[in-house]
């Protein structure tokens, strides 16, 4: 039974306004646990406990006005923050969140978009979505900016192989690129963090350094750079990168989940909310490496990237594919 197209567009609407208000507690959340672990309070003005604090961010970042340079080429300028954003959005849309359901006869699946293909799609919008960051840093016209953008590149591209690299372990096990079935694999046989124990730290490293996060946020280190490439951004434009950002963050976390943990699967057949609670933890932990590691230099990170992490997933794949053709 195939799902009818207009429960498809429900869906995604629903999806895309559920990404967006996850995207903005986690903010929310993010500051809250910093606080904690840093013995602070974090926000706790804008409503009880803060938590209209993402609400109170959404009207500065609306209301503040929109400068640019004037030296700033237009459209690309324009565009670049769009395009970081969109293809963040859509790359959540191939995550299987469910083992779908059938509700008065009518197929309703646990995916958005149910493609073959859908870990490559994941990583083929990525790879569209670092031309949002550079294009917002090559359009500003700014030596900050362009610097920014710049290592920004150095740092994603070289980190998108090795965690091209460190999912084909799972490829190789769940025998598909298509994400609802590696899950449906997991949940026949085990999860495949405990095989692939190895490719699932390098993917957990890799995905770090792919969402800028510390302590691989040399893309946007204040220290030398003011901010990176979105340095002569301000006000919604902004917004959108910080957006991306952080709807990367969860859409990793997500196939972080999909990939090694049994995605949905757990006991009680409690199914979506199991996914929502192991992609809870993922995101915690992401949180919590930045409130207690610090900066590595930029060529501690290009030499740890290029140097350790390639090589070793690299023999983690080819190990695999061994033992797997061997049994």
């Amino acid at each position: 039974m195939t799902e009818p197209w207009w429960i498809s567009i429900i869906k995604a609407i629903v999806m895309v306004n559920v990404v967006l208000v996850g995207f903005a507690y986690l903010t929310w959340l993010e500051r809250k646990l910093l606080g904690r672990m840093q013995l602070r309070y974090g926000p706790n003005r804008a409503g009880p406990f803060g938590l209209l604090q993402p609400f109170a961010d959404l009207v500065k970042l609306v209301r503040k006005e929109a400068f640019a340079p004037s030296s700033a080429i237009g459209i690309p300028y324009i565009l670049a923050p769009i395009i970081a954003a969109f293809t963040a959005i859509a790359a959540f849309s191939v995550i299987p969140f469910g083992p779908g359901w059938t509700v008065h006869g009518w197929r309703i699946n646990g995916v958005v978009a149910n493609v073959s293909i859908g870990l490559l799609l994941i990583f083929a919008l990525g790879s569209v979505g670092i031309y949002g960051f550079i294009v917002g840093g090559w359009s500003s016209e700014s030596k900050y900016s362009i610097l920014g953008s710049m290592r920004t590149c150095a740092q994603l591209v070289s980190y998108e192989v090795s965690l091209a690299l460190s999912v084909l372990g799972v490829v190789i096990l769940g025998r598909s690129l298509n994400l609802s079935e590696i899950v449906h694999r997991q949940g026949e046989v085990l999860p495949f963090v405990i095989p692939q124990f190895v490719g699932m730290v390098i993917f957990f490293i890799g995905g770090i350094a792919e969402t800028s996060r510390a302590p691989f946020d040399l893309p946007e280190a204040e220290q030398e750079l003011v901010a990176g490439y979105h340095t002569e951004y301000s006000g919604i434009r902004w917004g959108l990168f910080q957006m991306a950002e952080y709807i990367n963050l969860i859409t990793l976390s997500a196939l972080l989940v999909t990939l090694f943990f049994s995605g949905w699967h757990g006991p009680w057949g409690l199914g979506p909310l199991w996914f929502f609670l192991k992609l809870f933890g993922a995101l915690s932990v992401f949180i919590w490496l930045r409130a207690t590691m610090p900066r590595l230099r930029y060529d501690q990170l290009m030499r740890f990237g290029w140097k350790v992490l390639l090589p070793v997933a690299t023999i983690n794949a080819v190990v695999t594919a061994l033992v797997v053709v061997w049994v």
